[in-house]
């Protein structure tokens, strides 16, 4: 059995992959995404990640289509108490910004797509710099002192606004932000390494990254000459252009083919061996692709082979 790992200085423990939501509802409809989940769950995994506005950029859709299908899941498994549901409030069409009259309204809604009374790990999905720290904080401890929220969380914020808050927090004896959620991977180290990373090591937050196989590109499929068919392509292409691109494929090549595993699982093994990473997300569209994401759980890279890659994607 896979242990799992504590999250910051919360009580919750996670698996070493947090399974990303954001594919349910709109490249994966609610029969594979179910497929995907039960698999999931089947190999240990406690630990989905989701937003309220996954999926409004999809034609037709309103957001919240992802949470509608993780709430479906977990009502038919009977399941709520042995997974950890992570949301995001402000990028809603519907329940935009980080207004504490909106936070909490935002998460009443959450809570009705997720058929749920509890939300276990509630992030603000892109800081709002124009709403005061003590307003933002001050909705989210109510929300937790109703039992409506257990831990909070932020992502997308500057280390200044990090800092601002946990000082709040502890200030005024409210709720405090237990982990957060940068974009981090081996092609992306600047979003996260630094600042941010510093403000979250000495505060005791547990880094969830996302965008953990840089939209695809570090599962390996993408390579010079290859034409990719997702809705990602282009994103993920892009690193194909440049020489640091080229090099992590080429020492993720050669360490996947020392432990004889996907390259995606070895890209997600670097990702969760770096300071204060508690679990990378990643999602899967099919029960096929599901395998090299949880083999991070299984796969320990040697000093040599952590150093290989960081040196390669510096």
């Amino acid at each position: 059995m896979t242990s799992l790992r504590k999250l910051g200085s919360s009580d919750l423990e996670v698996f070493p992959l947090s399974l990303g939501g954001n594919v349910f509802g709109w490249t994966s409809d609610e029969a594979q995404s179910f497929a995907v989940l039960d698999a999931y769950a089947a190999a240990g995994g406690n630990f989905l990640d989701t937003a309220d506005s996954y999926s409004a950029w999809v034609e037709g859709n309103k957001g919240g289509e992802s949470e509608t299908i993780i709430g479906k899941w977990l009502k038919a498994r009977g399941n709520r108490s042995d997974i950890v549901v992570a949301t995001k409030v402000s990028q809603h069409p519907e329940y935009p910004g980080l207004s504490g009259a909106n936070i909490k309204a935002a998460a009443d809604a959450s809570l009705r797509r997720l058929d749920t009374d509890y939300i276990d790990l509630y992030f603000t999905h892109f800081d709002k710099p124009e709403v005061p720290v003590d307003e933002i904080i001050g909705a989210l401890d109510d929300l937790v002192k109703a039992g409506k929220v257990r831990h909070i969380a932020a992502s997308n914020i500057t280390p200044e606004r990090l800092q601002e808050s946990l000082e709040f927090s502890d200030r005024e004896g409210l709720a405090r932000y237990v982990a957060l959620q940068p974009h981090y991977n081996l092609v992306s180290r600047d979003t996260y390494e630094g600042a941010l990373r510093d403000v979250a090591s000495r505060a005791g937050l547990a880094a969830v990254p996302y965008f953990s196989l840089a939209s695809g590109f570090l599962t390996g499929k993408y390579r010079p000459g290859t034409t990719v068919d997702s809705a990602r392509a282009e994103g993920a292409a892009k690193h194909l252009d440049s020489e640091r691109g080229l090099r992590v494929l080429a020492a993720l090549d050669e360490v996947a083919q020392a432990h004889d595993v996907p390259v995606a699982t070895v890209a997600l093994a670097w990702l969760a061996a770096q300071p204060t990473v508690a679990a990378p997300i990643a999602s899967a569209r099919t029960v096929e692709q599901l395998p090299a994401l949880i083999g991070v759980a299984e796969l320990v890279l040697t000093g040599g082979e952590l150093a290989r890659l960081t040196e390669a994607s510096a």
